[in-house]
């Protein structure tokens, strides 16, 4: 398993351009809740717990996030789970308000998140590394802890490797970009 450093500077040489940034900040919580909108059908309440695909998939990137990095880990397990219990909480709702919301939700921050590749000039990380759709949210907790002046050792190491963010002119297109070194 690649290091947080790893598979953060990978994900980050795809992600330069402060708009493409802030687009995730609104399309991958939007996608998020959709997923565990979506996985929280079927249920089954066993004990007092109930237990769905979506419990599952917050477990499992709880734990991938937490083999990663602890402090990342938990700040991840506090942000996921409120779209988990949303989630859930949807799941109970009429089929057609429960598939509505899911759908508009996840398809509406995909299309949040091919606009912010607009701004980029560069296709989305997971075309390359399925991974990219486990580290999307991550980036946006490590980009949320950068601006806050957090975990500056992390960020150091990714602008060592895809360089600083920039504020929208690309690399190599004849003009000096702007940056940044914070995201």
């Amino acid at each position: 398993m690649r290091t947080l450093n790893e598979q953060l500077s990978t994900y980050a040489l795809y992600h330069r351009d402060r708009r493409n940034i802030a687009t995730h900040f609104v399309g991958v919580p939007m996608i998020v809740f959709g997923v565990f909108a979506f996985a929280s059908r079927p249920a089954l309440l066993v004990g007092g717990i109930t237990l769905s695909p979506a419990l599952l998939v917050l477990l499992g990137g709880t734990v991938f996030y937490l083999l990663m990095d602890r402090r990342f880990g938990l700040a991840m397990l506090a942000a996921i789970t409120p779209p988990f219990a949303a989630g859930m909480w949807l799941a109970t709702q009429g089929t057609g308000v429960w598939l509505g919301v899911a759908a508009g939700l996840f398809g509406v921050g995909w299309v949040i998140q091919f606009i912010g590749h607009i701004f980029e000039g560069k296709k989305p990380a997971f075309v390359d590394d399925l991974v990219g759709l486990l580290i999307g949210p991550l980036f946006v907790m490590a980009e949320t802890a950068f601006m806050l002046g957090m975990r500056r050792e992390v960020q150091e190491v990714i602008e060592a490797k895809a360089g600083p963010t920039h504020g929208g002119k690309r690399a190599g297109a004849g003009e000096a970009s702007l940056q940044n070194t914070t995201a």
